[in-house]
């Protein structure tokens, strides 16, 4: 029994040694070794096999089609006036006048038809789809072709992302909680992060005393602004591993916590915000106004509290290659530690980063077109939809603010309607 313990020491003090010699000593100097990119060129070319031969798998069986990326229906995109008018034209009478038609009423039934099957809101809330299988079974739902070959390679790689990569992931994190639970108390002027890959426009990295906003698809968009960049966080005071690791940070850099209840106190946010940024000599402060995670495909509404307290913007774009993993953390479906299961067994984590130029409040511009300003540009940059539906709908109901701009849309095209007919 002691001879195996021997030999399971002995392994450990392997494992650890070529972790820390190849990984994390290079990184702590900012050497790359080039196992990253060779990893990334052998896992895109085996994923383009795969493509090729599901493909080739496709035309040889006869298979359900697979499902369009962008729905489940075809939508119309014209505006409320443009169909409605329509339907009135296609109308054997040709109701093209400006009262009320009970024609009308097929317009919104038409839409909350479409709504029920596949709304803007919902389809945001879960996993993107893919153009073809990655080779991951979480993500083979729509690919019902699977040859002896691919097999093999799938099961080959759950060996690798089960037995190699998983371990791997889990003793980097140990290290890497533990480096900055040990660093932040030996140091409190630095953060111990280090530069990562993917970054563009880095000219625009937030400066000191303005506020970064960015999307927000998982928790691990922190981790991977902070590797190029020391910021200062927002959010509520946790227990438990997250609030070691909050007590941690702020002992490095001058984070703004809240409690919950002080949470609901707009004002005394925004006054401990407006004293933060007032200070150039502070870190910026990183936050997502979208206020929950969306899955790398929409910008939704950014709420306008960071938006009043003032100072420069900084917008930043995030985009996950979904080809590799999916970073979506969809937290009414996985609680954090089966995401961090998924997140350690995908192929990799890959996104890129755009820091756009930065922004401010133009003369006579409220909160709210400003936020829309902000939310546009990034959604532009990191080639996402901007949607107005507000993120809290995940878990809130409808307000009556939306249903009251839908009839006031409809009551004013009746009456300047009415008034053409009249003239």
């Amino acid at each position: 029994m002691e001879g195996a313990w021997d030999i399971a020491f002995l392994l450990f003090q392997v494992w650890l040694s070529i972790v820390v010699g190849l990984i994390v000593l290079p990184a702590m100097f900012g050497v790359s070794l080039g196992f990253t990119d060779i990893y990334i060129k052998v896992l895109v070319k085996t994923l383009e096999w795969a493509t090729l031969r599901i493909q080739r798998g496709q035309k040889e069986q006869p298979t359900l089609p697979l499902q369009s990326a962008s729905g489940i229906i075809e939508k119309d995109d014209g505006s409320m006036e443009e169909e409605i008018g329509e339907l009135r034209r296609s109308h054997p009478k040709n109701l093209a006048g400006g009262d009320f038609t009970l024609c009308d009423a097929f317009y919104f039934c038409k839409k909350g038809i479409e709504n029920i099957v596949e709304d803007q809101v919902t389809q945001r809330f879960t996993s993107e789809e893919l153009a073809s299988w990655n080779l991951l079974t979480r993500t083979n739902s729509n690919f019902r072709y699977i040859s002896v070959r691919l097999t093999i390679i799938w099961g080959l790689g759950v060996f690798i992302r089960y037995c190699i990569l998983l371990p791997l992931r889990i003793t980097l994190a140990v290290i890497g909680l533990s480096w900055l639970v040990i660093g932040t108390t030996l140091s409190n002027d630095r953060c111990f992060l280090y530069l990562s890959h993917g970054m563009h426009n880095r000219e625009n990295r937030p400066k000191k005393g303005g506020i970064c906003v960015a999307n927000h698809t998982s928790p691990i968009d922190i981790v991977i602004l902070a590797n190029d960049g020391c910021y200062a966080m927002v959010g509520q005071v946790h227990g438990g591993l997250m609030g070691v690791i909050q007590r941690s940070m702020v002992r490095s850099c001058p984070h703004v916590w809240f409690e919950r209840s002080e949470m609901k106190d707009r004002h005394a946010t925004a006054k401990r915000l407006k004293d933060h940024i007032a200070d150039k000599t502070k870190l910026p402060i990183l936050i997502f106004p979208e206020g929950t995670c969306i899955n790398n495909t929409s910008v939704m509404m950014f709420k306008k509290g960071s938006f009043e307290i003032g100072g420069t913007i900084y917008p930043v774009a995030i985009k996950y290659d979904p080809q590799f993993g999916d970073a979506f953390w969809n937290s009414a479906k996985y609680n954090m530690v089966s995401y961090i299961l998924r997140m350690m067994t995908s192929w990799a984590i890959v996104c890129n980063v755009w820091y756009l130029p930065p922004m401010t409040r133009q003369d006579g511009e409220d909160a709210v077109h400003f936020a829309n300003r902000v939310k546009s540009a990034i959604a532009q940059q990191g080639g996402l939809v901007d949607l107005s539906w507000d993120g809290g709908l995940k878990r809130e109901k409808v307000k009556e603010s939306f249903k009251e701009e839908q009839q006031k849309m409809y009551s004013s095209m009746i009456v300047v309607n009415m008034n053409k007919s009249l003239n």
